[in-house]
């Protein structure tokens, strides 16, 4: 086993695999920029490594500086986390060139599957169902107009390289393919320094659901069942659940299978997803495989009572995996909220600034996945993930009752976040019902809230009321005025009287 791990990331994440390293016995080393000298990834660590001014590409993207760290550090492996480098095959090539272990797929596995044609030439190979498109990066505009005509529209562009929905556009009939094919290709290349893109039929209303494989170095290949994640806006994903409310005992073999079989063929070692589109008669076709951990993997760590984080780092050591596929038991539900720092308010643009106050939720069945807090300043730099609020209930009615009381709890001023959207979509029949699919949220969110009315005189007196009584607490220091106005801002643009339960009560 290590005696030392390098964490090349940041944020929640490098917290989260902090935590599996201190229970492990393993020492943990990690990086930082210029923005993360104080944040609590850092704090939390036993080694901190300084790696460069706040710009990722100047830091947390630069491999020598990773590499150089992990020598100086004297780590034996590296965790990349997700995003960053994680899927970078380069970054596994210098560990190996280092001698240093990569907790993760070999640089060939992710070659063969990170990238999204290879990958769906593999699929092919080995039979997996498919969604018509293209199985190579289109070389022209003519050949995507082309290739849209044959399959029929709607069709959409994707990224050969990278996912998180960058550089993907839906097309819906032939006079949107050239500003699809321009804006999408521009997005691609800034986001992954590759403009390729590839063509795909887009299926109406299809659910999103992937399945967690494991593979040890011993040639053992497992799948840990599915995630639900269905729930995106703009591609990107909002909340997740295991398992899926659709799943049956049938199709989640047949998945499983079929991953197992796609991990098989790319060789692949450590922890994976295949990812599938799921149509209404329960239909499913290969998506694409994200090479790392993911953000979601808490709700399978909950239904399963594996420690994923861990399971890595024991492959990555040489261990064989200590179960098979038919010892995996599946218990209770579990859904993951996504808490980002942005304002729902103004097209969900991020909201970088200082945390003032910050009260979080817990209690039976809840779990939370973050790496801020009070008096920590959120960078402007990065990812506005602040953290995961996770739930567990016996069943998935429970797990929501326990997400809506934990969502409820949480309280953060300073920063604008976007729990408010986590209770419309708690409260919406559709979700409470399982009636969900990846464009459900872009239209739901096209509904305004209800018992919400912007000239509600009561809210805004009450609003009123909210800021001196922060005034009153703070003082008129300059905290104390950004207290009052973040009370105001807050509640003005969640409309909710039961604010009023913030109020201390004597």
């Amino acid at each position: 086993m290590f005696k030392k791990i390098l964490i090349a990331n940041r944020g929640e994440i490098a917290v989260r695999i902090v935590r599996a390293c201190r229970e492990m016995g393993i020492r943990a080393a990690v990086v930082f920029s210029d923005a993360d000298r104080a944040s609590l990834h850092v704090r939390l660590a036993d080694e901190a490594y300084h790696i460069g001014p706040a710009p990722s590409r100047e830091s947390y993207l630069v491999i020598e500086k990773i590499i150089s760290a992990a020598q100086k550090a004297g780590a034996e492996a590296i965790h990349p986390g997700y995003g960053f480098l994680a899927e970078n095959p380069a970054l596994a090539r210098a560990c190996a060139s280092a001698r240093i272990r990569f907790i993760g797929p070999s640089a060939e596995a992710m070659e063969k599957m990170g990238s999204k044609t290879a990958a769906r030439q593999l699929a092919r190979a080995v039979g997996a169902p498919m969604v018509p498109g293209t199985l190579e990066s289109i070389a022209t505009f003519e050949e995507a107009l082309t290739t849209a005509r044959a399959i029929g529209f709607p069709v959409v562009f994707k990224a050969v390289a990278g996912g998180g929905g960058k550089g993907m556009r839906q097309i819906d009939d032939e006079g949107e393919m050239a500003a699809g094919w321009r804006d999408a290709s521009s997005e691609a290349l800034s986001a992954f320094g590759d403009g390729r893109l590839y063509l795909e039929k887009y299926l109406v209303r299809p659910r999103h659901i992937e399945i967690q494989v494991f593979g040890d170095h011993q040639g053992h290949m497992v799948h840990l069942g599915e995630r639900e994640c269905s729930v995106q806006r703009r591609h990107q994903k909002v909340i997740e659940e295991a398992p899926s409310p659709v799943m049956t005992p049938d199709l989640r073999r047949a998945m499983g299978e079929a991953a197992i079989k796609l991990a098989r063929a790319g060789q692949y070692t450590n922890a994976g997803t295949v990812e599938f589109m799921v149509d209404a008669d329960r239909n499913f076709y290969f998506l694409e495989v994200n090479t790392r951990l993911q953000v979601e993997h808490p709700v399978t760590e909950l239904v399963t009572s594996l420690d994923l984080v861990k399971l890595q780092i024991r492959i990555a050591s040489g261990e064989a995996l200590p179960f098979t596929t038919e010892d995996v038991r599946i218990e209770g539900h579990a859904i993951e909220c996504r808490i980002y720092a942005e304002d729902p308010e103004n097209n969900f643009a991020p909201s970088p600034g200082k945390i003032l106050e910050r009260r979080v939720p817990s209690g039976p069945g809840i779990r939370l996945d973050d790496g801020v807090y009070a008096g920590w300043t959120v960078p402007s730099e990065y990812d506005p993930l602040l953290g995961k609020l996770i739930a567990w209930g016996s069943n998935r009615s429970e797990a929501i009752s326990r997400m809506r009381r934990a969502v409820d709890e949480y309280y953060t001023t300073g920063i604008r976040t976007n729990l408010g959207l986590f209770r419309r979509i708690l409260d919406s029949r559709d979700f409470q019902a399982g009636a969900i699919y990846t464009r459900w949220l872009d239209e739901f969110l096209k509904i305004p809230p209800a018992g919400v009315a912007k000239s509600d005189h009561a809210l805004d007196a009450a609003a009123v009321a909210l800021a001196l009584w922060h005034l009153a607490q703070n003082g008129a220091s300059e905290n104390g005025k950004q207290a009052a106005l973040a009370g105001v801002s807050e509640w003005k643009n969640e409309g909710r009287r039961d604010q009023l339960s913030r109020f201390p009560r004597h």
